[in-house]
């Protein structure tokens, strides 16, 4: 059993950073879509009480890395360069391509596909979970 992912709860890093407590209230309040303020409250919900890529646990280096690229940006023959250089770099690298390598070289099976659950099944999965989940 993962601990991590059956303690986790996303309203422990949501309420530990005001900035992100800021967001996930500024999408609930239809801040960004304010012809339809209801358009974003999935995400909020999601944020909330499903937030099953742990992007909230994850939201203060998101934060320290756009920073850093935001400073690197000034310098635009840098940014130029480096932008450059992952183009480059990076035509062998697919993962498609990847993938299949090891679904038949590492792994001896066939590649298939498999789909994401949609976040909510029914709307009775809307309900936050209780603390027991």
């Amino acid at each position: 059993m993962n601990t991590f992912y059956y303690s986790y709860k996303s309203t422990d890093f949501i309420e530990q950073n005001i900035e992100l407590l800021q967001c996930v209230e500024q999408i609930e309040a239809g801040y960004f879509t304010p012809d339809q303020p209801d358009a974003l409250k999935d995400v909020a919900n999601s944020l909330r009480f499903y937030d099953r890529f742990h992007v909230c646990a994850d939201y203060a280096d998101y934060i320290r890395c756009q920073e850093k690229v935001s400073e690197t940006y000034k310098n635009q023959d840098k940014w130029l360069k480096m932008c450059l250089f992952n183009i480059s770099s990076s035509g062998k690298f697919s993962t498609d391509r990847t993938i299949k390598e090891y679904a038949n070289d590492i792994w001896n099976v066939e590649p298939g596909t498999v789909q994401l659950p949609p976040p909510y099944e029914t709307e009775d999965a809307r309900i936050p979970p209780s603390d027991g989940f």
